[in-house]
């Protein structure tokens, strides 16, 4: 009856570690390395952020006009700026062959994630 526990109790624990082990180990990087951006890439990145800034003032402006933060001389004062910030970046992107959306001419054919309404 004792063989017949200890075999039992070693089985038990020769299974939790076999299906423990796999949790356990250390997963093997494919690869530290970064790929370094070609000047392309770098320039569509400096637009999209820019054209990001430049919407998110945007936003934030309105925002903060309709709540009554900002007034209505100030608004008028800012709005033009951040706009023509905004279409500034948006036409550098289209003249650039990047589109409205930022993807490059060999992501056109990708699919995108599409906003659910």
């Amino acid at each position: 009856m004792t063989f017949a526990l200890v075999l039992a109790a070693l089985l038990a624990i020769c299974c939790v570690v076999a299906v423990a082990l796999p949790f356990i180990r250390e997963p093997e990087p494919e690869s530290d390395e970064l790929e370094e951006l070609d000047e392309t890439e770098r320039r569509r990145l400096e637009l999209l952020e820019a054209r990001d800034r430049a919407l998110t003032s945007l936003r934030e402006l309105e925002f903060d006009h309709r709540t009554g933060t900002v007034s209505d001389e100030d608004y008028r004062a800012l709005v033009g700026p951040l706009r023509r910030e905004a279409a500034a970046t948006l036409q550098a992107l289209e003249r650039e062959g990047h589109g409205r959306d930022g993807a490059l001419p060999a992501e056109k054919g990708r699919p995108t994630r599409e906003r659910i309404s």
